[in-house]
């Protein structure tokens, strides 16, 4: 077997031909050329004329036994009558990319489940190069817009970079998979998404979570008033969980006897647990606020009674419920619940439309727990641009398989 032949057969890239090889400090370097004859546009991919050459441009290939690959190839330019001048198509890359495809891949599949270390020490590239490579598999591999066919969205903000940043992510229910994600948590980040959703795509929403940022609700009642906000009950019910715990250090820190104080005392989290979660020693610490401390306790019945509205499923009776549960809220004499009162009133309709169609963020949430572990696992990634490819990448739909278990691969 000719040794062209044998690299051709180990390199395994289609439309490629092998010329020559030759040995270099760090590996091999393999001399290749496209198949067809004439130049290609890199844009449109018709065939164009070729006026000059860069010589020796070389990109990266998967290893072979410990050894580093280089493929190198003089590329030419072309005078495309539709693109204008660009660099040649050669069939092993993508334009701009010093990595071919098979190496930028398997870096895709490595990235889906490994941490950065991995990925680096395992490639021999750098970190920053890695998100590069990133965003271009996410470009080749996604498969139709992701935008089309929404009807039930989720919206949520993520926060990276120690809390500094934060990238505004959308969730498609149906298919429980991010759809978009842009920088920034404001109105005009969400704006963006309608924006490139289209006005027929956006006409075609029912309903959206979020929570109850004010910079979200404008954004959705302008771009697409015929949907349905509905607001995130486990929102509403962290809400009342906060206002629990201010009348908790707030009580702590005015008791006058240290019988009050002990009552108080081991009490955070038994009152935040719902009731069938409560061990048997947390029933009894509970069981005697009732005598030593009636403000706190009242404000645990305030809580549990709130999720015991959300709980229900009659609109009509959740909705009478709910407004009982303010009327009570008001007069309770607790001034966290009286705010909270006062919020939840004035989004009752949106937390109405949860008990009604009982979407929540929780798959948006969940996704964001997968994305957050993304972006522990991918410190490094300072750019919005290679953080957002590589959620795509992971929580997308994208299916990558290593490069040996590909149907028809020589590696």
């Amino acid at each position: 077997m000719r040794l062209t032949t044998l690299l051709s057969d180990l390199l395994g890239l289609k439309y490629t031909r092998v010329r020559s090889c030759s040995f270099i400090d760090d590996g091999l370097v393999v001399d290749v050329a496209p198949t067809w004859r004439t130049a290609r546009c890199s844009g449109c991919g018709h065939n164009c004329a070729g006026y000059d050459r860069l010589k020796g441009r070389r990109w990266r290939h998967l290893d072979l036994a410990g050894m580093r690959w280089y493929l190198r190839y003089d590329t030419r330019r072309v005078d495309c009558p539709r693109c204008g001048v660009v660099v040649e198509h050669v069939p092993w890359a993508d334009v701009g990319s010093w990595f071919t495809r098979p190496f930028e891949d398997q870096i895709g599949y490595l990235a889906q489940r490994c941490d950065k270390t991995t990925v680096r020490k395992l490639m021999r590239v750098a970190w920053a190069t890695v998100g590069d490579i990133i965003q271009r598999v996410v470009k080749r591999h996604q498969r139709g817009d992701l935008l089309d066919g929404l009807t039930h969205i989720g919206v949520d903000e993520l926060s990276y970079r120690r809390h500094h940043e934060y990238v505004t992510v959308v969730v498609d229910h149906d298919t429980q998979r991010i759809v978009w994600a842009k920088r920034g948590k404001n109105a005009v980040t969400l704006k963006a998404f309608f924006d490139e959703c289209g006005t027929d795509r956006v006409a075609k929403l029912e309903a959206v979570t979020i929570d109850m940022s004010a910079a979200y609700i404008k954004a959705v009642t302008e771009a697409s008033p015929q949907a349905q906000i509905i607001f995130d009950r486990f929102h509403v019910q962290r809400l009342a969980h906060d206002a629990l715990d201010q009348v908790r250090r707030a009580e702590a820190r005015e008791a006058d006897t240290v019988e009050d104080r002990k009552a108080i005392k081991g009490t955070r989290w038994p009152l935040l647990r719902r009731a069938w979660n409560l061990r048997d020693l947390e029933i009894c610490k509970l069981s005697t606020l009732t005598r030593a401390n009636r403000r706190l306790f009242r404000a645990y019945l305030l809580k549990e009674s709130l999720a015991g509205i959300l709980d229900r499923r009659q609109v009509h009776v959740a909705r009478r419920k709910l407004d009982e549960w303010i009327g009570w809220a008001f007069r309770s004499q607790l001034a966290p619940f009286r705010r909270l009162a006062a919020t939840i009133r004035n989004h009752k309709d949106g937390i109405i439309a949860y008990v009604q169609s009982r979407l929540s963020n929780g798959r948006t949430e969940a996704l964001n727990g997968k994305a957050r572990t993304i972006t522990r696992r991918s410190y490094g990634l300072h750019s919005a641009s290679a953080l957002i490819a590589l959620l795509k990448l992971c929580c997308s739909g994208i299916d990558l398989v290593p490069i040996t278990l590909r149907p028809g691969s020589t590696h």
